[in-house]
C-alpha cells in the first residue's frame, strides 16, 4: 500500500509536469462544507476558496445547520433530503472535498454516517478533510462493570452510548472510506502527522496528506499588522500607551482556559490587561438566564464586584463563623471592593467580526491559548496568530505541540492549568525572535497540498525511484517526502 505524506522538513525530489500535463480547463471542484459564519471551519473553506480559486473552478455546497443540527422530529427527514439534494449536484463535478467536522452532518451518530455514506457515494471523486479525528474505541467493559456494581444505571447507559457513538463514527466510518476506495479515487487530509498516521495505519486509506491549517497569504497578513492600532478600539482608548496587552481570543467556553488567564493576571503587574475577544455561543444562549455559569465563573476568579466579607462569607464551614469587627474603619474595609478586584485590567473585546479579530491580535502584545484537552486536531486562532507573527504562549495540548512540530521556534509553551507558569513566561522576554519570513508551512503549501489531493492520482505517481512524484504544473509543491508502506 502507498502512502502519500507530505512532510517538509525531509525534502525529497519533486518533478512537475511539462507543458503537455497543462489542462486545458480548470476542472470543477466541489467544497461541501457548513457556511454558518459562527463556525471555524465556514472560515477556513473561505480562505481555501480563494487559494484554490486559480486551480479549480471552486464551489461551496453549504451544509445547513439548521436542518442538519435541528432537534424537532420533523427536521429529520428534511435533513435527509438536503443531503441528498447536495448528492444529486455532486454529479456535475470532477472532485468533491469533505469539510468534515462530523457534527455539521447531524447530532446523531447513525445520521451522521447515514449521511456521510450518501456524499460519499454520490462523490466522482472525493477528498475529505478530517477536522476531527475519532480513534476506534475499546470496549469500557471495566467502566461498565463499576456502574453495575453500584447499581448507576444513568452511567452504564452513558458509557455505552459513548462507546457505540465513537465506534460508529471511527471503525464504521473508516469500513465505508476503505470499501470506496477499491471503486474510485479517495484522499484525505489531516491536520497533524499523528492523525495522518492513524488515517493509514488504523483506518486503512491509502493515500494521505498532512497541513496545518493555514488562512492568511503575507500580504494581507503585513496589512493587518501595519494597520493595527490600539486607538481603533474605543474599549482600549483610556489604556496607557505602555499598557501591555494580553489577548485570548474565541467564543468563551470553560475548555478555552480563560480562567487560567485570570489566575495568571493576578500575579502580573498592573500594567498588564487582559483582552478577551470573544463571547458567548449563540447556541448556548438560554432562555431567562441572567449570567451564563461560565462567565459568572469568570467573575468570580477575578473578584468581580467581590468584597472581603463576600469571600469569607462564601467560603466559611456551615454554620458561618461569626465575625467581630471594631469600628466603622474595621466594617468599611470588609465591604469595600476586594483588593484582588481586576475588572479594572479584564476588557471583554465583544464576538468581534473577522476585521477586528485579526486587528486585535496584531494589537496584542502576547497572544495566549490557555486550552484544556478535548481531543481537538487543530485551532484555527493559533494559525492565524502565528501568520501575524504574533507572540505566542499556548498550553501544552496535544493540538498545540503537534501544530508546532510544523512550526519550530514559534510557540512559547506552559503546562495546562498552570498560572504560574503562565504568569511568568508573560513577564519573561520573548523566547523566539519574531520571524521576518512566512512560516514555512503557508498558503501557498496548503494550496499545493489540496491541488495534489485533489488532483487524478496519475499525477502522484512514482518518477525516477522512491522518494520522487510527478505534479501537475502550477501545483507547485514544496519539498515533500512520499512515505511508503
Amino acid at each position: 500500500m502507498d502512502s502519500f505524506a507530505l512532510s517538509l522538513p525531509s525534502l525529497s525530489r519533486v518533478a512537475v509536469g511539462g507543458p503537455d500535463r497543462t489542462p486545458t480547463r480548470r476542472e470543477r471542484l466541489a467544497i461541501v462544507s457548513t457556511a454558518d459564519r459562527l463556525c471555524g471551519i465556514a472560515a477556513y473553506t473561505a480562505a481555501l476558496r480563494e487559494q484554490l480559486s486559480h486551480d479549480f473552478d471552486v464551489t461551496v455546497l453549504d451544509l445547513d445547520q439548521y436542518l442538519l443540527r435541528g432537534q424537532h422530529a420533523s427536521l429529520r427527514p428534511l435533513a435527509d433530503r438536503h443531503i441528498k439534494e447536495l448528492c444529486c449536484e455532486l454529479a456535475r463535478f470532477d472532485a468533491v472535498n469533505l469539510q468534515l467536522e462530523y457534527g455539521t452532518l447531524g447530532r446523531s451518530a447513525r445520521d451522521i454516517y447515514r449521511r456521510f455514506c450518501w456524499l460519499v457515494a454520490a462523490a466522482p471523486r472525493l477528498c475529505i478533510t478530517f477536522h476531527t479525528l475519532v480513534p476506534p474505541p475499546r470496549f469500557p467493559a471495566a467502566e461498565l462493570v463499576r456502574a453495575m456494581a453500584a447499581f448507576d444505571l444513568r452511567r452504564a447507559v452513558r458509557v455505552r452510548a459513548e462507546f457505540r457513538r465513537n465506534n460508529v463514527l471511527s471503525v464504521m466510518i473508516a469500513a465505508q472510506l476503505r470499501r470506496s476506495q477499491r471503486t474510485k479515487q479517495v484522499t484525505a487530509i489531516a491536520h497533524t502527522r499523528r492523525n495522518r498516521r492513524e488515517l493509514n495505519y488504523v483506518y486503512g486509506l491509502e493515500h494521505v496528506f498532512d497541513h496545518p491549517l493555514a488562512f492568511l497569504p503575507p500580504t494581507r497578513a503585513n496589512a493587518i499588522r501595519n494597520g493595527a492600532r490600539r486607538r481603533n478600539f474605543p474599549l482600549l482608548e483610556r489604556l496607557p500607551d505602555h499598557a501591555t496587552l494580553i489577548g485570548v481570543f474565541g467564543f468563551i467556553n470553560s475548555y478555552k482556559g480563560v480562567g487560567t488567564a485570570i489566575l495568571a493576571l493576578r500575579h502580573l503587574p498592573d500594567d498588564h490587561h487582559l483582552l478577551i475577544f470573544g463571547g458567548i455561543h449563540p447556541n448556548e444562549i438560554v432562555p431567562r438566564q441572567p449570567i451564563h455559569p461560565h462567565l459568572s465563573s469568570l467573575y468570580e476568579e477575578a473578584y468581580v464586584d467581590a468584597t472581603p466579607y463576600d469571600r469569607i462569607i462564601g467560603q466559611a464551614p456551615q454554620p458561618p463563623v461569626k465575625l467581630m469587627v471594631n469600628g466603622d474603619q474595621g466594617l468599611a474595609g470588609l465591604l469595600a471592593a476586594h483588593p484582588r478586584d481586576l475588572s479594572s485590567r479584564i476588557h471583554f473585546m465583544g464576538a468581534a467580526d473577522d476585521h477586528d479579530f485579526l486587528h486585535g491580535m496584531a494589537t496584542c502584545d502576547v497572544v495566549v491559548f490557555p486550552y484544556i484537552e478535548v481531543g481537538q486536531s487543530a485551532s484555527g486562532p493559533i494559525s492565524q496568530a502565528l501568520e501575524l507573527g504574533c507572540r505566542i504562549i499556548a498550553s501544552r495540548t496535544h493540538t498545540f505541540l503537534s501544530f508546532a512540530e510544523y512550526h519550530r521556534d514559534a510557540i512559547e509553551f506552559f503546562d495546562i492549568g498552570n498560572y504560574l507558569e503562565l504568569a511568568a513566561r508573560i513577564r519573561a522576554r520573548r523566547q523566539f525572535a519574531p520571524r521576518q519570513d512566512p512560516p514555512a508551512y503557508n498558503v501557498e503549501t496548503n494550496r499545493a497540498v489540496y491541488v495534489a489531493a485533489n488532483s487524478r492520482l496519475p499525477a502522484l505517481r512514482r518518477s525516477g525511484g522512491k522518494g520522487s512524484i510527478t505534479v501537475p504544473q502550477g501545483s507547485m509543491l514544496p519539498a515533500h517526502a512520499v512515505q511508503e508502506r
